[in-house]
């Protein structure tokens, strides 16, 4: 293998590093490649984020004959550690909301359902208390994960309960009075503090790892590298904390992407500039030099599971040579919310046949209305993500499921999909030749909307940190090519080679293109179609390059003080982005007025 100057800096490398490695770029082949250069003697240990990634890496170690890797997930290795010695039972999936409020005989006060939202965050507190590095859950506030204000006003009113409830659940786990979850059990593994006796420990996907994980790790004696991707951190909803910045090592880099080519490199970069409304944002570079030509796999990306659903129900119902398909994870996950409420439930509850009802959270509702209630209160938002798709559908619902079923392949038969469907997070760490993203990911448009809507002092910026994460995770999948919906590219990109621009189209145009029986949707080639490219970039922006005038300074001025955001500006003036932030900067307009 001919390695780049940054590899073979690394490889050369002495005591603990971290790796800020960008999409593509060859970090599990860098990795290897270090542990090959050490002395055979060596006790290496490779952390590895999941099962599926373990399986790889065991499977590429043996390839070259590396017989002194031992490689491990950290929840494999706390199962080794604490489950092997004693006579704890492991629950494989977890305690429902409505099982946790039965184990503690959780009984209504006041509010509908009070047990249930209860028991909701109780489950929630324990998972965070588990994933983090605190010693007692006492030390943690479980408030500073909670946001939406209907949610955090019970919370905050049940506080001292829940938590006492947690402490209890926790104590019973212990006790092994009941069965243990896999959270409970790497927990006790980080309290134990234990030393593993490798001489080296490479951690994968570092940016995913929780609190939990990463104390666990550097309280060994080995030399240790962490590598990862800062800009690839989307596992904040489980707690998760970007390791890289936390661990105070001698960084190195892997700028060069040999997954796809430049202009895929230059959309990733232009997509995490948008940071830059966030907080300071440090410029990425990406040097794309993959070259793929195939054009065999293809994949449909959304952000949720309700924006994947949607897109797979379009395929199905609407592309009639579309014969196989396959879903990235366990195709009834698509269909289930965590707590075990299938679209089915949900259904049945709208249509008042509670007979048929199985899952006992869902059968405690009187309707949909108070579901909705639920949810509020406790953020349960795949839950929430049901109600929108039963509200859509209706009882179109088990045709669709089944039609959806019928054309779906087992695992060993993947390769032979037409189209392959996936969330974010299922497709985190593989490509596809050819990507199909859906439109339900976050936007410049709906960014600046939020930051000029939202109070500062309210604004979840590590949320909209990961949103912008998301995308970009979906973007550097693809090896050829990219078909992306209009609105979800930056506001003054040009025209690239292999990106497919998807245009906005009216819902009157849907008709006509139904009507017509079109089989694919008007895609636009960024290279040659009219409707994208630089003239239209100019004519939509026609003042941009022409002198600012003090009246244009002033009514620039005045929109800023009122909180316009970004993109009003941009129609008003007729200018890029660009060209506004570069005024507002200029006249000082956040300094003066912000």
């Amino acid at each position: 293998m001919t390695l780049t100057e940054e590899q073979a800096a690394i490889i050369q490398s002495k005591g603990n590093i971290k790796i800020n490695a960008v999409a593509g770029s060859g970090k599990t082949t860098t990795v290897i490649a270090y542990a090959k250069a050490k002395p055979a003697t060596s006790r290496i240990l490779y952390l590895a984020f999941n099962k599926s990634v373990k399986l790889e890496a065991i499977k590429k170690f043996a390839e070259i004959g590396l017989t002194n890797v031992t490689v491990e997930t950290a929840h494999s290795l706390a199962f080794k550690y604490i489950v092997y010695r004693s006579n704890y039972k492991v629950r494989p999936q977890g305690y429902k909301t409505n099982e946790i409020a039965e184990l503690l005989s959780l009984k209504a006060t006041g509010e509908k359902h009070a047990e249930y939202i209860i028991a909701n965050h109780i489950n929630k507190m324990i998972a965070y208390f588990c994933n983090s590095d605190k010693h007692k859950v006492q030390e943690l506030n479980y408030l500073d994960i909670v946001a939406d204000p209907v949610a955090r006003t019970f919370v905050a009113a049940n506080y001292q309960y829940i938590e006492k409830q947690a402490r209890i659940v926790l104590g019973k786990m212990d006790n092994a009075e009941i069965e243990i979850t896999h959270d409970f059990y790497l927990k006790k593994f980080q309290l134990a503090n234990p030393q593993l006796g490798y001489d080296y420990i490479l951690f994968d996907e570092g940016q995913d790892a929780s609190p939990a994980m990463l104390a666990i790790f550097l309280q060994q004696a080995a030399t240790k590298v962490i590598v990862g991707d800062t800009h690839q951190q989307i596992y904040g909803w489980r707690y998760a904390v970007n390791s890289l910045e936390k661990a105070d090592f001698t960084t190195y880099h892997l700028s060069t992407s040999f997954r796809f080519a430049q202009p895929i490199a230059d959309l990733a970069v232009d997509v995490l500039q948008w940071k830059e409304q966030l907080t300071t944002h440090k410029p990425v570079t990406i040097n794309g030099k993959g070259k793929s030509k195939t054009k065999a796999t293809v994949a449909v990306i959304a952000r949720t599971n309700l924006g994947l659903l949607l897109k797979a129900i379009e395929y199905v119902t609407e592309k009639k040579d579309i014969k196989h398909i396959y879903f990235e994870g366990n195709i009834n996950s698509y269909t289930y919310a965590d707590e075990g409420a299938s679209l089915y439930d949900v259904l049945n509850l709208q249509n008042g046949k509670r007979d048929l009802i199985r899952d006992n959270l869902i059968k405690a509702m009187k309707d949909i209305e108070e579901l909705k209630e639920y949810i509020e209160k406790t953020e349960d938002m795949q839950l929430g993500m049901m109600v929108e798709i039963v509200k859509e559908y209706g009882n179109e619902i088990p045709s669709i499921i089944k039609a959806i079923k019928d054309k779906h392949l087992p695992n060993d038969e993947k390769e032979k999909a037409d189209i392959i469907f996936s969330t974010v997070h299922r497709c985190k760490g593989m490509e596809y030749d050819i990507i199909h993203l859906a439109n339900d990911f976050i936007n410049e448009e709906k960014l600046e909307k939020t930051l000029a809507d939202t109070k500062k002092e309210a604004l979840n910026t590590t949320k909209l940190n990961e949103e912008i994460n998301l995308l970009y995770v979906a973007i550097t999948r693809a090896k050829h090519s990219l078909h992306i919906p209009e609105a979800l590219m930056p506001i003054d990109f040009p025209p690239a080679t292999n990106i497919y621009v998807i245009p906005k189209i009216s819902a009157e145009d849907k008709q006509k293109a139904k009507a017509q029986n079109t089989k694919k949707p008007p895609y636009i080639a960024s290279t040659k179609g009219k409707t994208y490219s630089v003239e239209l970039v100019r004519e939509k922006h026609n003042g941009a390059y022409q002198p600012w005038t003090a009246e244009l300074d002033a009514e620039l001025t005045a929109m800023f003080c009122k909180g316009k955001n970004i993109t009003d500006m941009i129609k008003h003036f007729k200018r890029t982005k660009g060209a506004i932030v570069a005024r507002i900067k200029k006249l000082q307009l956040a300094e003066n007025y912000g």
